[in-house]
């Protein structure tokens, strides 16, 4: 059996191999100060912090990871028909750190993510203008099935086929491969991919339970290990948690927070605390623009937007 593997990736130091990214588009430069205590709301470095809403909501101290460029989206817009939905958006999507798209409903937010693995052409009527690049190539030019595998989704209800645990992380891997292997042959990748989805310790006793017989929170782990599988290099996460109890929330946010170091992750969530606790870079959308992109600190403490200050503080969503 032959699996692709990702790309060789080139650790970097430092800012070198980002000074032509950032002549061209000034993204703000991966946070590297040390984290403020648990429990104490971080400051975004000027002396700010997130306002009422954010009292008692702590960001896990994580290392910061080198941050490697997978993707780059260049004046993105896409339409329904006369309906525009996302208008002239452009920003990077990083490995080593989690993105979070915010807005209010109807913003643009999943049709943005939609658009990084082209299921947003899917839809009648649909189209778009600008560039979006993964590891440098116009993905415009690659295989659509090829380049799912690469830019792996989740989506908001979980999604398990109705086949056993085992079977649907498997699944993709017989997929991939030129002959269907035997059991044995993928079990250890089934494995691994389970455990990276924090779920392996759960169900190891039993890989052929039926994944549709599984916990809510479970099942949606499941559909991560499923998407891990591939070995993408970009994993996004549509609302991922908005069906789940608390419990099984924190659960796939600790997840959220160990993948980052190996894949690039990009998450729609409409829960601000949420955004607040996982995410290193936050974009804010609003009625197709891209209004702001900053580092988490800063934009919920002290946006540079009145618009972003409106949504942050509950003025309006």
């Amino acid at each position: 059996m032959e699996l692709r593997k990702p790309p060789p990736v080139r650790r970097l130091t430092g800012n070198e191999g980002y000074a032509p990214l950032r002549e061209a588009h000034p993204w703000p430069a991966p946070d590297t100060a040390a984290p403020e205590p648990p429990g104490v709301p971080e400051s975004n470095g000027n002396g700010h912090h997130p306002g009422p809403a954010f009292v008692g909501v702590s960001r896990p101290a994580r290392a910061v990871p080198i941050a490697i460029d997978r993707m780059q989206v260049e004046d993105l817009s896409v339409a329904y028909g006369a309906k525009q939905a996302v208008q002239s958006v452009s920003l990077p999507i990083r490995q080593g750190e989690v993105l979070a798209l915010i807005g209010p409903s109807g913003c643009g937010k999943t049709t943005l993510l939609r658009s990084l693995n082209r299921l947003t052409e899917l839809t009648r009527g649909a189209s778009s203008s600008g560039r979006i690049t993964l590891d440098g190539v116009d993905i415009a030019s690659m295989e659509p099935t090829a380049l799912r595998r690469r830019v792996t989704m989740v989506f908001q209800q979980p999604n398990p086929f109705p086949m056993s645990v085992f079977d649907n992380v498997a699944y993709v891997l017989r997929e991939q491969a030129k002959r269907r292997p035997k059991r044995e042959a993928v079990r250890g990748a089934v494995q691994e991919a389970l455990a990276r989805a924090g779920l392996l310790d759960e169900v190891a006793d039993n890989l052929d339970h039926p994944a549709l017989r599984l916990s809510g929170g479970q099942q949606q782990r499941l559909c991560i290990a499923r998407a891990l599988a591939a070995s993408p290099e970009v994993l996004l996460l549509d609302e991922p948690c908005s069906a789940l109890d608390p419990q099984s929330t924190k659960l796939i946010e600790d997840l959220i927070g160990r993948l980052r170091e190996d894949v690039a992750v990009v998450i729609v969530t409409h829960n601000l605390q949420q955004a607040y606790r996982i995410a290193d870079y936050v974009a804010f959308m609003y009625l197709g623009e891209m209004v702001e992109y900053a580092s988490a600190q800063k934009m919920f403490g002290s946006p540079g937007e009145q618009r972003t200050r409106e949504y942050v503080s509950g003025a309006f969503g």
